[in-house]
């Protein structure tokens, strides 16, 4: 048993240590978006507005041209994901001439047994099949926005109905890419795994970049910067 600890416990922590940045950034940056600015709460006030300009417009081919178009992007990214799994499938089923090979591969952990490299291929296919789910559920929620689209009324001015459905519309919205964000982060997660193959050590340093990166496109971004002086936003809390 100690023997068994000392040979596979690094590799639990590490996992351990994946899962618990993944849901700890996760959790944060949805507290984090109540209070401040970052690229979720800017594009909900934008999905707002949008549904809300989408009622006054008797024409609204580039509003579905628009829609279409986040549809096909997770639609990509799902098909993407499906094609991944079924690789990572094959490995799984010839661990042995994988592991082989990577025995062949400079720097790579000459000491990790077979049913070590299969213990991460087989976390790196639990990553994608999540991904996966959660760009097959952003492409529903698109869709569910195409038939509010479609039942969506005519309203010009100031108008009750329109502020009701502008917001109700823009929440589905934000829904589809919340979902596609999760899938995002999920790809980005997964490529610290291949630095997981060589050393644990990078590994660790991977998943730390990861969360770093995406906190700095996420909340600190020249992009973020310039969603919120376009739109000339002042408070730090969206509705």
């Amino acid at each position: 048993m100690a023997d068994w600890l000392m040979m596979y416990g690094l590799d639990l922590l590490a996992a351990a240590w994946l899962i618990g940045c993944w849901t700890g950034y996760a959790a944060f940056a949805k507290r984090q978006a109540r209070t401040t600015f970052c690229i979720s709460s800017v594009l909900h006030y934008y999905r707002k507005r949008w549904m809300f300009f989408m009622l006054q417009r008797e024409n609204r081919v580039a509003d579905s041209s628009l829609l279409s178009s986040l549809e096909r992007n997770a639609s990509f990214l799902a098909s993407t994901a499906m094609l991944i799994i079924a690789g990572l499938v094959t490995t799984l089923a010839s661990i042995d001439t994988v592991h082989a090979t990577l025995t062949t591969v400079p720097f790579s952990r000459v000491a990790q047994t077979p049913l070590q490299l299969q213990f991460k291929v087989a976390l790196l296919l639990l990553i994608y099949i999540y991904a996966f789910f959660s760009f097959t559920w952003a492409m529903r929620q698109y869709g569910f926005c195409a038939i509010m689209f479609g039942a969506a009324p005519l309203c010009s001015g100031e108008n009750p109905e329109a502020e009701v459905y502008a917001r109700h519309a823009s929440k589905v919205i934000d829904q589809a890419g919340l979902s596609y964000n999760y899938g995002l982060r999920a790809y980005y997660f997964s490529l610290s795994i291949l630095a997981w193959v060589f050393s644990i050590w990078l590994f660790v340093l991977a998943v730390a970049i990861v969360v770093a990166v995406l906190y700095e496109r996420e909340f600190h971004s020249k992009t973020l910067r310039a969603m919120i002086q376009a739109a000339d936003l002042k408070d730090t809390r969206l509705d």
